[in-house]
């Protein structure tokens, strides 16, 4: 359309309209003065959809929202009227009426945002037939036009939610290939404090980093290019739980063997277009709901907007490869995945939720299961640590976790909705149809697995997590399977794996003595065998010695990483207890001298308290199981008998870790391994007279100490 025709042949000058910046019109070069507020933002809702006919219903939520008054299209209407007239004799040519709605008619070069769009697709077939030069002219033109922030002076939060990152992520694309032409064509130094500035205002943009390596690499800064590379890596695990992509692991490589002539991968925006069959994402944002999968008036896509085949990842980590134990476990888990595949019930998922104490195993059997079931799961396999718990950093939110799988299933960043809901309805709608294997690491809670659980059918969802995650099994039909400790017979296995069954055969005494002071738990286990592997001619009853000391027994028992030491991992489970319960816990390490019996029905002790009186309530109710005898062993045993079969237990000593040093609590002592399990979670093992004791007011035991040390 030329600019006599938008103008309807009149004689009004000169008009052009900017979106990229503040909103402005201007005509013959000088600016018209437009009401701010709702006539702003009905011009900019027009001007965003130039000549292609707006409805009134979405002019009203422009300007409304979810929540348009009834007098909605009476008021669109007159802001319409305003409009024409602010545009002066051209006004109510350029707007006009159509059924349903309003068009802005718009001439060639009328509009900064049109002239953009066209400048940057030339951009990117300049770039696409290597004509970097071009491509570099034209980048530059293009961004020349941008005057600041997108529709700044626009009161429409709706507008600016649907339409401002669209336009932020196609200026990312202008900078981006106007920097690789820049590259291209040798200007290393310029560019590199350009993509200095990039990166750090797109931490997890791969190609801004990939990029900023290769201007340093070339600039002969070798190191300072392997330190971007730790940085953008650090950032998205952290932060989406997922590793770099294959463009920057192919050029970290090319860096690190010195390669003389590395190269980057083709842009996104400038690869060649998909062939047939290429349009999953497309398709699954349709059935997401995304308005941005929506084609232009053209019928032709959105530019920067196509996308190659859905990839397949295979995410699982490895699995230990000397796995023992869990025999029963294991059963349970394929009998689950065997009951679902038998049954006629689409659009259900197979959801199995492990807990347990910290360090009982629960990683290590829910990937060693999911490398047994992976043939069944031929469409992929997603894993993430959700970091609920440990040393790794805060935990991974929802909105981050469905980031990273989306780009692990090959959305690319461009294609990637800017909503939450947005980006849950796409995760959700690329997993539809399709069997794949999710694994869900170190959950925290409920509320952080949920919006990661997909809807198709044939999709098993194995979770781990230190609570017992029973709002699964309400809610969402999950199958919860409790972890306790190895048995001892277990546990010699473990050890004999780990060491070598001639020596432990040749100490066997020293490795029970062992097995029994760490707990029979797994983590503990694996520690010491370790330790006994790396020193073949050690003897197994010095490394008992060592844990046979209660004050050093952590001591023994730490690797130096905090995510496989006991301390640490003790540390963190304590620090999400809340208060109360972290009080309760070190109330429970309180030594007797003169044990007492139960109280009895009659005792004052054994009546139940008000719920406000229950303080080791939270932690009971979050405790798993680690304290409850084994199913092989006799419930009711003399004291004799416990004692002998608990041993002095895996904690007895000051608290594990740095966080409880500052609390006036400062000893806490374990008698039994399984209460270790509070630190992660177990069932409570307290007398009901310790507990009805620890209920009392206050005022009750003015004077004592709440815990000794």
């Amino acid at each position: 359309m030329t600019r006599a025709q938008a103008q309807g042949g009149g004689d009004a000058g000169e008009l052009e309209f900017g979106l990229l910046g503040p909103l402005v019109v201007r005509q013959n070069g000088t600016e018209l003065a437009l009401r701010r507020g709702r006539e702003r933002a009905v011009l900019a809702a027009l001007l965003l959809a130039a000549n292609r006919i707006v409805a009134v219903d979405m002019i009203a939520e422009v300007l409304w929202g979810d929540e348009p008054p009834p007098s909605a299209p009476m008021a669109v209407r007159n802001y319409i009227g305003r409009l024409r007239r602010a545009l002066g004799q051209a006004g109510p040519q350029r707007i006009s009426t159509h059924p349903g709605g309003y068009l802005i008619r718009m001439g060639d070069g009328e509009l900064d945002l049109a002239r953009f769009e066209s400048l940057l697709a030339s951009t990117r077939a300049a770039a696409r037939g290597d004509s970097w030069e071009q491509a570099g002219n034209q980048a530059r033109e293009a961004l020349a036009l941008w005057r600041g922030e997108p529709l700044a002076g626009v009161e429409s939060a709706t507008l600016k939610l649907r339409e401002a990152p669209r336009l932020a992520e196609l200026r990312l694309q202008a900078e981006e290939l106007g920097l690789e032409a820049r590259l291209r064509l040798g200007g290393h130094d310029e560019a590199a404090a350009e993509l200095r500035r990039l990166a750090a205002v797109h931490p997890l943009r791969e190609h801004v980093h990939a990029l900023l390596m290769l201007a340093l690499y070339r600039c002969s800064r070798q190191a300072d290019a392997l330190a971007a590379y730790q940085q953008v890596r650090t950032r998205l695990v952290e932060e989406l739980g997922a590793e770099p992509g294959a463009e920057l692991r192919k050029l970290h490589q090319q860096i690190l063997g010195a390669d003389p002539a590395p190269d980057l991968a083709r842009h996104p925006a400038a690869a060649p277009a998909a062939g047939p069959g290429a349009t999953t994402v497309a398709t699954a944002q349709a059935r997401a709901g995304d308005g941005r999968a929506a084609t232009s008036e053209g019928g032709g896509a959105r530019p920067g907007t196509s996308c190659g085949p859905p990839a397949v990842p295979r995410q699982l980590p490895a699995a230990v490869s000397q796995f023992t134990g869990r025999v029963a476990e294991l059963r349970a888990l394929s009998q689950i995945l065997d009951e679902q595949a038998g049954r006629d019930a689409p659009g259900t998922v197979v959801l199995s939720a492990i807990g347990g104490a910290a360090g009982v195993g629960k990683t290590a059997l829910a990937i060693h299961f999911a490398h047994q079931a992976a043939d069944r799961f031929p469409d992929g396999h997603l894993y993430l640590n959700l970091r609920g718990f440990g040393p790794g950093g805060t935990p991974v939110a929802p909105a981050g976790a469905i980031r990273g799988f989306l780009n692990a299933l090959g959305v690319a960043p461009e294609r990637v909705p800017p909503s939450p809901s947005a980006q849950e309805g796409l995760y959700r709608s690329l997993l539809a149809d399709k069997r794949m294997l999710v694994v869900l690491d170190n959950a925290a809670d409920e509320q952080q697995v949920r919006p990661l659980i997909p809807a198709s059918p044939g999709t098993l969802v194995i979770v781990t997590s230190r609570n017992q995650l029973g709002g699964l099994a309400a809610a969402d039909g999950a199958r919860l399977l409790s972890l306790d400790v190895f048995s001892h017979d277990e546990a010699a296995q473990l050890l004999a794996a780990r060491i070598g069954a001639d020596r432990t055969a040749a100490e066997p005494d020293a490795a029970a003595e062992m097995a029994r002071l760490c707990g029979c738990l797994p983590l503990a286990l694996a520690i010491i065998a370790a330790r006994a592997a790396a020193r073949p001619g050690f003897p197994l009853a010095a490394l008992a010695s060592e844990l046979r000391d209660t004050a050093t027994r952590l001591d023994a028992l730490d690797t130096g990483d905090p995510g496989s030491s006991m301390r640490a991992v003790f540390s963190c489970s304590y620090q999400q207890l809340s208060p109360g319960a972290a009080r309760v816990l070190r109330l429970m390490g309180r030594r007797h001298r003169h044990r007492r019996r139960p109280p009895s029905s009659h005792s004052p002790d054994a009546r139940p308290l008000p719920a406000h009186r229950r303080p080791w309530r939270p932690l009971a109710d979050s405790l798993n199981g680690a304290g409850r005898p084994r199913p092989a062993q006799p419930r009711h045993r003399s004291r004799a008998t416990r004692r002998s079969a608990a041993g002095p237990g895996l904690v007895r000593g000051r608290a594990p870790s740095a966080a409880c040093r500052g609390h006036p609590c400062r000893r806490i002592r374990l008698r039994h391994p399984r209460l270790a399990a509070p630190l992660g979670h177990g069932t409570l093992p307290a007398s009901p007279r310790a507990l009805a004791g620890m209920g009392r007011d206050p005022a009750h035991r003015a004077g004592r100490r709440d815990s000794p040390g």
